[in-house]
């Protein structure tokens, strides 16, 4: 079969020499495990296209350009083309250079493959009988990580690409730290604490930076209207909208708070939207699916316990909370707390809350890949003796049935730092410790 010409014109500029673009550059990094599709994820707008760029730049510093191969299908004139139309990309890559066929390893990145019907058809037959190591990457609509495991038989591998960090935040304003936060000066140390109190209010979808507050809650919005509407109504066939944006919009008002199906359902009814009990579970894993909330769990060996608590639910983005925060007011507690649990995931550790006997109620407990877990308790205000008190006193509980665990409390700045002491408990400078070495876990 021909190649399409639309896909013909894209082959023969991308193999053309180019200067590498100036992008921030992100920590997430693929695994170096070869003969696998690696799977590029996220949530709309969070950098994925961005991401698959500079591998492609890293590859070409090192490689001729006919050995890097960057395409989009994101074009409208492709629409419709077929799987085979990947067979005849490949053979007039070879095509032009048939000396590499069999003897060295290419590198294709393929953005918005998705829209390709039967890729994955495609991605398995690369990994057979070529010498290609292959990355995708595109909307989470059609492309998340359960489902290219099932399609490529277990033969592919995900990377996650989350909004910026606080470090990347640091680094697209080129203010990252060059020195461990012990040996900053004064001045490096308040204007950290500025900038990690901006990025709480602010978060780090790339293109919300330096945009007036207006502007950027006009983005977010839409960005969550996206994903509510591609990823979630169209994709699913959810016929009841209403109740669907009212879940998003209770969800994203109420950031880091307990909920259970039951409670959402009876809150659906009183507001007139009588939908299923079914539905509500399925509309939280939906949102869940799509990369626009985060669920914590009750921290419990027990799978009853475990489904009979409330999970907590956390945004995407910390900026997401000032989107749609009716209120008005800076919600630096719940902003905190949303920050460190998405800097835990990047760390790969399994993430639960802890209830105490006594009711008390513990942030996160964060089991490590390598070994070690922590107890943590964010704490934005710790002037309020009552509660300050509260939260050491919930460590402390935890701790007992937690003996191996580090007892960490995250605050918002040194200042705050220095007004704790418990023994027992390592007080923490939130933003100093999203500072520490990238994949650093814990001290364990």
């Amino acid at each position: 079969m021909p190649l399409h010409p639309v896909l013909d014109e894209k082959l023969s500029a991308a193999l053309q020499p180019a200067e590498p673009e100036r992008f921030t550059r992100r920590d997430a990094q693929l695994p170096a495990v070869p003969g696998k599709v690696h799977s590029v994820i996220g949530m709309r707008r969070a950098g994925k296209t961005t991401f698959l760029r500079q591998l492609l730049d890293a590859r070409r510093a090192e490689l001729p350009p006919e050995l890097a191969l960057y395409l989009s299908f994101d074009d409208d004139r492709l629409a419709g083309i077929g799987v085979d139309q990947l067979g005849s990309l490949l053979e007039e890559y070879y095509r032009r250079h048939p000396s590499l066929r069999g003897r060295t390893t290419a590198y294709w990145f393929l953005d918005e493959i998705q829209l390709v019907a039967e890729w994955e058809r495609f991605a398995r037959r690369l990994l057979d009988t070529e010498r290609i190591e292959l990355v995708v990457s595109g909307s989470s609509a059609r492309l998340l990580s359960r489902e290219v495991h099932t399609s490529l038989r277990g033969r592919g591998m995900a990377t996650s690409i989350r909004p910026f960090s606080f470090r990347e935040y640091l680094r697209h304003r080129n203010e990252e730290p060059a020195k461990p936060p012990r040996r900053w000066t004064p001045a490096e140390r308040s204007l950290v604490e500025r900038r990690f109190r901006e990025f709480l209010l602010e978060g780090g979808f790339p293109e919300a930076q330096h945009l007036a507050p207006a502007l950027r809650v006009e983005l977010l919005q839409g960005y969550v209207d996206t994903v509510l509407f591609r990823d979630v109504v169209e994709r699913h066939g959810i016929s009841q909208v209403a109740a669907m944006r009212w879940v998003v919009r209770h969800c994203l008002r109420n950031p880091a708070g307990s909920f259970s199906v039951h409670r959402l359902h009876q809150d659906l009814r009183s507001q007139g939207l009588g939908v299923a009990r079914d539905l509500v579970h399925a509309m939280l894993a939906h949102l869940t699916d799509a990369f626009l909330l985060s669920s914590v769990w009750l921290a419990t060996d027990s799978e009853r316990q475990r489904n009979s608590n409330p999970r907590k639910l956390y945004p995407a983005d910390p900026g997401l909370i000032g989107a749609f925060d009716a209120s008005g007011r800076a919600n630096l507690g719940h902003a905190l707390e949303t920050v460190v649990l998405h800097e835990l995931e990047q760390r790969g550790a399994e993430v639960g809350y802890v209830k105490t006997e006594e009711g008390l109620e513990v942030d996160f407990l964060a089991r490590y890949r390598a070994a070690g877990e922590d107890l943590i308790q964010v704490c934005a205000d710790v002037t309020a003796k009552a509660t300050l008190e509260r939260e050491l006193n919930a460590l402390e509980a935890a701790g007992r049935a937690h003996r191996r665990a580090r007892r960490l409390m995250l605050v918002l700045d040194r200042e705050s730092a220095t007004r704790v002491h418990a023994a027992g408990v390592q007080v923490e400078p939130a933003c100093e410790w999203l500072l520490e070495t990238a994949g650093e876990e814990a001290s364990a």
